[in-house]
């Protein structure tokens, strides 16, 4: 082996070292909280969200449900205030599977609930009729427990309380 030969195997061998130590470095440490994604289904399981992730943001994985047309159920009332959170219909929500076409209100009713002070952001609507379904996982970020919750009518603080407040959404799962 010549010289040039050796040098160039060194080089190589220290770069992989140094890519080596970095990502062990790397790896060392907690989740940075804002790449830590959260799957509905955890969320579901855990009791009252509202307790355990207080107002903090959140960023949940699921399966995005949306039921309009054939929600059976009210806008909220009259106090615009809190008629967003407390509302039955739209019912959107977040599950841990991918729901069937023919799901109904009941079933939806299983997941978690999602609610946004101005309406969205949601996805649009992906098919003509029935409920809108994704073919993707989405990422939800928000938070529980909103200050509005209070608010709501006293048969539905909790439900209020433990409804996820969507600040912004995603189809990129890291």
């Amino acid at each position: 082996m010549n010289r040039e030969t050796r040098i160039g195997l060194a080089l190589v061998a220290g770069l992989g070292a140094l890519i080596f130590s970095i990502m062990v470095l790397g790896s060392l440490g907690a989740v940075n909280p804002e790449l830590e994604q959260i799957p509905v289904a955890k969320v579901l399981g855990e009791g009252f969200p509202a307790v355990r992730y207080g107002r903090s943001e959140v960023r949940i994985v699921g399966w995005y449900a949306e039921l309009a047309g054939d929600c059976s159920g009210d806008s909220g009332g009259v106090d615009a205030a809190v008629a967003w959170l407390q509302r039955e219909c739209p019912l959107r929500v977040l599950l841990p599977s991918q729901p069937p076409e023919t799901v109904t209100q009941a079933q939806l009713g299983a997941g978690l609930r999602l609610a946004a002070p101005t309406g969205g952001p949601f996805p649009s609507r992906a098919g003509p009729g029935g409920p809108n379904l994704r073919l993707e996982q989405l990422v939800f970020v928000g938070h529980f427990d909103d200050p509005a919750a209070v608010n709501c009518i006293p048969d539905r603080v909790d439900r209020c309380r433990n409804t996820f407040v969507v600040s912004d959404y995603s189809g990129l799962i890291r």
